[in-house]
Parts: C-alpha cells; structure tokens; sequence
C-alpha cells in the first residue's frame, strides 16, 4: 500500500509539474507573439512641410494638416505593418534629407523629373494632379500668360517642378524672366501684394486659399503650363514600401476616400481614376 500511495504521489507531482511547465510555456509564446508583433511595425519618417495651402499647413490651433497630411494619416491606417510620423522641414530640405535617409518618404505633393526619378523611386498609383498656373496680383492686368513674363520677376521655390520647368522654359524662349527663389509661402505672397515680384507659379487650389485668408487677391491668369500626376517619393530599396501604398491607395479611392480629402482641402477632385 505505501509503495503504491508513494507511486501515485510522483505521477501526481509529475502531471502537476508538466502542467505548469506548459502553462508557463503557453504564456512565454504568448508574451513572444506579442512582443514580436510589435518589434514588427516599422517606423516611417514621412518628410512634409508646414507653408503649403490646404497640402501640408499648420492650422490655427498649431497643428499639422491638410491634404496630403490626411491622406498619409489614411495610408497608415490601412497598413498595420507600418507606423507613420511627420518630420516637418522646408521644402527645400526635402529631396537631401530623403537622400540622406534622415526621413524614409516625402508627402508634398511630388511631381516626377528626371532628376529625381535618377535619384529616387517614385509610388506608382497617382493620387493626384497638380496644375500649375502662372498666378499674379489680382490688380495686375499686364501679365495674361507666361509670354508676359519678359523682364519680369517671378519667384518660385528652390528644388520644386515649378522652378525646374520655369527655368527651362526661360532658357529655352530666352524671356529675360529674373527668377526669383522664395524662402517661404508667407514671404512670397507679401511680395506678389507689394509689386516686389511679378508672378509666382502656383496651382487654384493655393491662390484659392490665400484669396480666402488674405486681403492682397490673387488670379491664375492663361493656361496650365503642367498639368502633373503627383506621387510620394522614397529612397531606391523601398520597394515593399511602395507596394504597401500603393495597394492602401488603390482601396482609398475605391473607397471614395481620396475624392473627399480633395474636394474638402482643395475645393474640387484633383484625384486621377485608374
């Protein structure tokens, strides 16, 4: 009786020890399924600016919106696997921090060069179209169209498709245009109001916002000079990246997301069908 009482004993203590090793061990996978879902969610560091028009702006209570800002924050939803933050900067600073891997995308309304596309990897689902006009005071009625813009001042932002194609397109008809580059948004449409410059190359959607928040009116005078498709620009070896948004994009406006974001900060749906 007693060796048997004492055989029971053990096989009792051993089902009761391996139990609790199991559980133990059920909570260790648990815990390691879940620490490694979370070591599994990559940062992005999303380039973007704070002077841009209903694009990428501080609000009136300080904080960071607009178009294209909502449209990354609609992204990130969609992409568990990613968690998407703002780095804000100038624009100018946007292309070298890119390349020097400080931020990993660039949400700002990206048209594509070929100097960037050598450099670069732009998404492959546009998610918007940016026209550009040549825009003056609303007093000005010399300037109809970019031929008037011989001997004229014209400030444009350093870096930006509107400078590029300015540029070529001076050299090219050899216009005399003095281009001008702004150092911000604010500072170039004090300049527009007080005759400093002659023109700036903007879209609607901009001078309907400053004509909306400022006393000094602005008008889009002649026709679009670039009617670009805009992406969101990543270093080279971001193709998974890439993919990811561009699914997340595909969803967003069939979902009818995008066509909202445009018409609710841009006034209309700049949004392109594909």
């Amino acid at each position: 009786m007693r060796k048997l009482a004492f055989y029971i004993t053990c096989v009792l203590t051993l089902f009761l020890t391996a139990c609790s090793s199991t559980e133990k061990s059920q909570v260790g996978i648990s815990d390691n399924v879940k620490a490694q879902s979370k070591d599994d969610v990559q940062t992005i560091l999303v380039g973007t600016g704070t002077q841009f028009p209903n694009i990428c702006f501080l609000d009136e209570k300080g904080n960071l919106t607009g178009y294209d800002v909502e449209l990354v924050r609609a992204i990130d939803e969609k992409l568990p696997e990613y968690n998407f933050e703002f780095k804000t900067m100038e624009f100018s600073n946007l292309l070298l921090s890119l390349e020097t891997r400080k931020i990993d995308l660039i949400a700002h309304q990206m048209e594509v060069n070929r100097e960037r596309e050598e450099k670069f990897l732009f998404n492959k689902e546009p998610y918007n179209v940016f026209p550009l006009q040549v825009t003056v005071n609303a007093k000005n009625n010399d300037v109809q169209s970019i031929t008037d813009l011989k001997d004229k001042n014209v400030s444009v932002s350093p870096t930006s498709n509107s400078a590029v194609f300015i540029e070529q397109y001076n050299k090219e008809h050899n216009l005399g245009i003095n281009i001008v580059y702004s150092s911000g948004s604010v500072d170039v449409n004090n300049q527009l109001a007080t005759g400093r410059i002659d023109a700036i190359i903007t879209t609607p959607f901009a001078v309907r916002y400053y004509n909306e928040s400022n006393e000094a009116q602005q008008k889009v005078v002649g026709e679009a000079l670039l009617n670009s498709k805009v992406y969101f620009l990543l270093n080279k070896d971001e193709v998974t990246l890439q993919e990811r948004i561009d699914e997340a994009i595909r969803e967003l406006k069939t979902e009818g997301v995008i066509s909202e974001l445009s018409k609710k900060w841009l006034g209309d749906d700049y949004t392109v069908d594909f």
